[in-house]
């Protein structure tokens, strides 16, 4: 039996997901949560082949769990599941230690192929993002994330209109260290106010327009 879990913060979203990977014969969900650090929680616990993990979501992001994953050392395998249709978020979910990146827009002819081949232990390319992402994977590509993903989580709420101290709050950290990250983000990003950060996330689709 292979065991999967799914992370998003849409209850309809994750029974839409449960009922397209469970109709796979050999196939279960084990664990669903609804945001990121359930996700870890989860996986830790439960220890489940492979994730299907929402990018946009509570407490931490996809590319964050992701990451946990990988710094855990755990097997399971990582697909980050997502709206934003963006190159760079790809890159940063591959560098996070994510094998798949998907399009929810693909996910009826494209996941359950994109698991079985997590399952296989390879990593699992689609559409434009394709040559990208084998370049990074195989170390042929010049292009990679300039954001690490806490400093890009820490730009999306900041464009979502948080302050430091409620960015500190929902991720745990510091006052002093969220503004270090904050500041590493526009420093990198050659940008000197938080209008700049919000074109950024505009621009890059990490939030809305």
């Amino acid at each position: 039996m292979k065991r999967i879990l799914i992370a998003d913060d849409h209850e309809t979203v994750r029974s839409g997901l449960r009922a397209l990977l469970e109709s796979r014969a050999g196939w279960e969900v084990v664990a669903e949560a609804h945001d990121g650090n359930e996700a870890v929680a989860g996986t830790i616990d439960m220890r489940p082949d492979v994730a299907v993990v929402d990018y946009s979501m509570p407490c931490m992001s996809g590319v964050e769990v992701a990451q946990s994953i990988t710094e855990h050392r755990l097997a399971t395998e990582v697909l980050i599941f997502t709206m934003h249709d963006s190159s760079a978020l790809a890159l940063q979910a591959f560098q996070a230690g994510a094998r798949a990146f998907l399009l929810k827009s693909d996910a009826n002819k494209l996941l359950l192929g994109a698991v079985e081949t997590l399952m296989a232990h390879k990593p699992f390319y689609a559409g434009r993002f394709s040559r990208e992402l084998r370049d990074l994977v195989t170390g042929t590509g010049r292009h990679s994330p300039v954001l690490t993903p806490r400093e890009e989580t820490i730009v999306r709420l900041v464009a979502e209109g948080h302050s430091n101290k409620k960015i500190s709050a929902l991720l745990g950290l510091s006052i002093k260290t969220t503004e270090t990250h904050r500041a590493a983000a526009m420093r990198k990003l050659d940008v000197s106010s938080t209008a700049g950060l919000v074109r950024y996330a505009v621009r890059n689709r990490l939030v809305e327009a």
